[in-house]
């Protein structure tokens, strides 16, 4: 596994988190290789609003602030693992079978603070749609993304459309 694809992997598990989608074949992997169970509702609610805070400001590029909060209250605890195989050895934030929050606080708050810093192999953007507010990871080949979905994309361009033939009468 590549370093970046490891933080990639985290930054989406964190956008996933605070857009509360339903749980992907992603997240459940990643739970799976590193011994976590889901967390339970009321601690997540609890974890939640920093991790947004840290998602937010890691999407604008700064403050650094709720990223440093997040790092501070769940301290990475860096550690090599090869869960992949032979030859596959690879950073972790967190040890293996940890408490899920405590798991996704130190992991998430280190790929942010990778984010942040201006890792350029990953992005963090903002639906531009309106109503919308979702984040996303953006993968595209130059870092260009606008909207969270083909669905927002979309909604967008039709709404764009229909008011330009009102305008034009």
């Amino acid at each position: 596994m590549r370093y970046v694809d490891y933080i990639g992997n985290l930054t989406r598990l964190a956008v996933e988190m605070v857009n509360g989608d339903v749980p992907s074949e992603l997240r459940q992997e990643m739970f799976r290789q590193h011994r976590i169970a889901e967390p339970g509702t009321e601690r997540l609610d609890a974890f939640l609003p920093a991790l947004r805070a840290a998602v937010e400001a890691a999407s604008q590029g700064g403050p650094v602030d709720p990223v440093n909060a997040l790092l501070e209250r769940h301290p990475p605890l860096i550690r090599v693992d090869d869960h992949d195989g032979e030859g596959s050895a690879h950073l972790h934030f967190a040890p293996n079978g940890e408490d899920a929050v405590n798991w996704l606080g130190r992991s998430c708050a280190a790929a942010l603070a990778h984010v942040v810093c201006g890792d350029p192999a990953v992005t963090i953007g903002r639906c531009h749609a309106v109503d919308c507010g979702r984040f996303y990871v953006d993968d595209s080949r130059n870092r260009t993304r606008r909207f969270c979905s083909n669905a927002c994309a979309s909604r967008t361009t039709v709404a764009a459309y229909r008011a330009r033939r009102k305008a034009a009468g």
